[in-house]
């Protein structure tokens, strides 16, 4: 009923309607194709600018999607969870699926042109065994993005600052992340501190799978994991502690 009501309230009074699902990253893509590829000069390590950028934003949405839902758990519902009771984690958990219903759709497009290119231009692309991992690497994407909405929101029915400064802090982990640039662009302690973005291996590992790329670190990845699972237990501990009293605070 969650998913529904996102779905029924995002897109209402809108002329395309679902259609922007395909229409969003699509055009995100497109966008970054012209300023970071043709202006900016970005390099993509020979890959179809379209479809690199793709990949990228394809990930972070979801990931974004996962997060910033989930940072208003306790705002957004308030007047509900102050009516009736039941467990607030559903709540979250209703997000994190219905973020994870838009990255289906938006994979599907993906693939589309992933295949386009594979077998009607010659782009150098060359899928791995590591697409045996897709499954995963959607899963810690949304397990990351919900860990660390849970401990926004609880932090946020406190301490208002928190909202106020998400939007910037989303946006700089994106450019932390190599959603518009490749990891072979950086080097020395600048590429080991991206690569402790937990969300670096996992973009890497996605473009490694479907591309081929020469910059998937199984190794940072694992760190990335254990990160992940840090962060969604102390986000549930919060959360947990929070949903106690937050009426009072809220």
């Amino acid at each position: 009923m969650l998913i529904k009501r996102d779905i029924a309230t995002l897109y209402k009074q809108t002329v395309l309607g679902p259609l922007w699902l395909v229409l969003n990253p699509l055009l995100t893509s497109a966008l970054f194709s012209v300023i970071f590829g043709n202006i900016a000069g970005f390099s993509t390590d020979g890959r179809p600018r379209l479809l690199f950028y793709m990949s990228g934003t394809t990930l972070w949405t979801l990931f974004s999607s996962c997060l910033n839902n989930s940072a208003a758990t306790f705002t957004a519902n308030s007047a509900i969870f102050g009516k009736v009771y039941f467990p607030r984690l559903i709540v979250p958990i209703a997000y994190s699926l219905y973020a994870c219903f838009r990255f289906l759709i938006q994979f599907g497009l993906f693939l589309l042109f992933y295949f386009f290119y594979l077998f009607f231009t010659d782009a150098p692309l060359y899928p791995t065994a590591a697409l045996l991992m897709i499954p995963y690497l959607v899963i810690a994407t949304s397990l990351l993005g919900t860990g660390t909405g849970l401990i926004v929101t609880s932090l946020t029915t406190k301490y208002k600052d928190f909202a106020l400064l998400l939007a910037f802090a989303v946006q700089l982990w994106m450019y932390a992340t190599p959603v518009v640039f490749p990891m072979s662009a950086t080097s020395g302690i600048v590429k080991t501190l991206l690569l402790l973005n937990p969300m670096t291996p996992i973009v890497e590992a996605f473009r490694y799978a479907f591309m081929g790329t020469e910059n998937f670190s199984p190794f940072f990845l694992a760190i990335g994991a254990c990160t992940t699972l840090i962060l969604v237990m102390t986000g549930l501990v919060l959360f947990e502690r929070t949903q106690q009293t937050f009426v009072d605070t809220i």
